[in-house]
């Protein structure tokens, strides 16, 4: 299983970007799918995802300004980002949870970072 992340790249502040997120290889069922991120000396954090139950969980810094959109058929799952700020400025990392077999425990997979960078 590989996830593939695009979409990344330079904007000013105020402006947007959507990222994409695509699984590929022996998928059996996706249950969780979102996006976190890491800027330079902090933790990596949750910035959106789709949960398990269907409902989605936004980081309060991006409630409003970001939208996850649900894991289409071709397994890929959008971010949406408007009215970015600076503090944006990050490496945006794909996550999800897959079944390979049917019955199986999900697995947690990663994706390479896309960065994004938000200039004032």
């Amino acid at each position: 299983v590989q996830l593939q992340a695009s979409g990344g790249g330079l904007v000013q502040a105020g402006g947007s970007l959507r990222l994409s997120c695509t699984a590929s290889g022996s998928i059996f069922s996706i249950n969780e799918m979102g996006w976190y991120r890491q800027a330079p000396g902090k933790q990596r954090e949750l910035v959106a995802a789709f949960m398990r139950d269907g409902s989605t969980n936004y980081a309060d810094s991006v409630w409003g300004r970001f939208t996850i959109s649900p894991v289409d058929a071709k397994n890929t799952m959008y971010l949406q980002m408007y009215f970015l700020k600076p503090e944006d400025t990050a490496d945006y990392f794909c996550n999800a949870v897959i079944q390979t077999i049917p019955l199986s425990t999900g697995r947690n997979y990663w994706g390479k970072g896309t960065q994004v960078t938000v200039s004032s």
